[in-house]
């Protein structure tokens, strides 16, 4: 066990790095040997699971430890070797974490999983491969020199232009000086919430919501207060009791199509809590990146109050390829000239090469086709997993017929953490409500993926559980 001092002027990763770099040294720690799970270390030394990620990526990046698959992370050996691969059963015995904050590092790797009706992504198959494919090729006959510097701070101004036309057909008056570009809407939301938030700032956020958002204004110092979700947007009572109680600067919402939840904010909804922040004086941080997938074209929060309180985040990975990592924010001038210095400190300007491939893109006349493709695909799903959920005894919150998710309740469970650890030994990765929940505390929903929920295989292991 290490000694760690959480008042010393070295950060706890460092401490953590330091220590085990120098038990591997002294031979305290012998090639070979495992190290505890990431569960086991910070539950023992009292510090967060993210802690614990950080220093054993550290550890993996200087040569001390490697990382083996479904099975922990061990020393590595004289040379450079590594330890031989763990029996399949040991593998297959790998602590399978829920906590939201290892969600980030394990969502996005396949865990050998054979269903992952709980993962946040559209299928492979829905990608528009051709398209992707014709400008790619565009790409590769430019002018190698236009990618020779780092290019413009706020991000190619050709695709900020179009953006802007993006944000005008949907009733937000926007021009390229609006419009800063990011890496993917996570940059975008980072960068917010480092300008807006201070450490002990209490910040209201959506119950359930994005969990990844929870994770960076922890890391900010901010106090979460959860408002929870309705099947039409919020919860205006607890709204305003919560505005009462903390006076909060700034109100983090996913306005449209929800995740988890699937929901959206109708247009009484939206009124009143513009009314609020005028009447309270807070911010709100709208995170559209869904709107690409709503049919309907709901009016945005940005539209209605044209910038003034709202600071609009977009994306374009959910409709293009979830790989280009192509975000923006739309704000006053003002701030987005303020938010500029904090991007170069954090990676400098936007890719150039992901600025003009998303350009290319957007200006193919197929791109809409295949956006209005995708669309339907999810009409569909949603009609089938919604009956299908009902059929083995799920309770559906609300039903939205567009976007990703829907959030539904098993109604003899209490915490769906179980069901979701049941459902792992099947091959089946499910999304426990305890991840997006701003306390991490049980709940018995989950977020289903309609167009990862097709197969009857999750609805025979469902159907199991209701049997139960």
């Amino acid at each position: 066990m290490l000694f760690l001092d959480p008042a010393s002027d070295t950060p706890l990763v460092g401490q953590i790095v330091a220590g085990i770099g120098q038990a591997i040294g002294e031979q305290r720690l012998r090639p070979g040997s495992k190290l505890p799970s990431i569960r086991k270390f910070a539950q023992t030394h009292g510090v967060s699971h993210f802690t614990v990620v950080e220093a054993y990526d550290r550890l993996v990046a200087l040569g001390h430890l490697t990382a083996q698959r479904n099975a922990g992370f061990y020393v590595r050996g004289q040379g450079g070797e590594t330890p031989p691969e763990p029996p399949a059963d040991e593998a297959e015995r790998a602590e399978f974490d829920f906590d939201a904050q290892l969600l980030l590092h394990k969502v996005f790797q396949p865990l050998g999983m054979e269903l992952r009706p709980g993962i946040g992504l559209l299928p492979e198959e829905w990608t528009d491969h051709d398209g992707l494919q014709r400008s790619l090729r565009a790409l590769g006959r430019a002018d190698p020199s236009r990618f020779s510097g780092y290019g413009p701070t706020k991000g190619d101004v050709r695709l900020r232009g179009r953006l802007a036309d993006k944000l005008g057909d949907a009733r937000i008056a926007a021009s390229p000086d609006h419009l800063m570009l990011t890496s993917g809407a996570s940059q975008a939301l980072d960068l917010v919430s480092r300008y807006l938030v201070q450490r002990g700032d209490t910040v209201l956020v959506d119950e359930p919501g994005y969990h990844n958002l929870f994770l960076n204004l922890r890391l900010q110092g901010a106090r979460l207060v959860g408002i929870p979700r309705t099947r039409d947007g919020l919860d205006l009572a607890a709204l305003e009791e919560a505005l009462q109680r903390h006076r909060p600067k700034v109100f983090f919402t996913n306005t449209r199509l929800q995740c988890p939840t699937g929901s959206s904010l109708s247009l009484a909804v939206a009124h009143r809590l513009l009314q609020l922040a005028e009447r309270h004086d807070f911010l709100i941080v709208e995170n559209d990146i869904y709107a690409d997938l709503d049919p309907d074209g709901r009016q945005a929060l940005a539209g209605m109050d044209q910038l003034s309180r709202v600071i609009y985040i977009g994306s374009l990975s959910k409709a293009i390829a979830p790989a280009l990592r192509v975000g923006f924010v739309a704000a006053h001038r003002d701030l987005i000239d303020e938010l500029v210095p904090l991007k170069m400190a954090s990676g400098l300007t936007s890719s150039e090469i992901t600025g003009e491939l998303a350009l290319d893109v957007l200006l193919q006349g197929r791109h809409r086709k295949h956006v209005k493709q995708v669309q339907d695909n999810l009409a569909r799903a949603h009609e089938q997993v919604a009956r299908r959920l009902e059929e083995v005894g799920l309770e559906v919150f609300v039903e939205p017929g567009a976007g990703l998710f829907l959030w539904a309740r098993h109604r003899t469970l209490e915490d769906a953490t179980a069901l979701a650890t049941r459902a792992k030994e099947e091959k089946i990765l499910l999304a426990p409500g305890q991840l997006f929940m701003p306390d991490a505390r049980p709940v018995p929903w989950l977020r289903f993926n309609v167009a990862h929920s097709l197969d009857d295989r999750l609805y025979r292991f469902l159907e199991r559980q209701s049997g139960a």
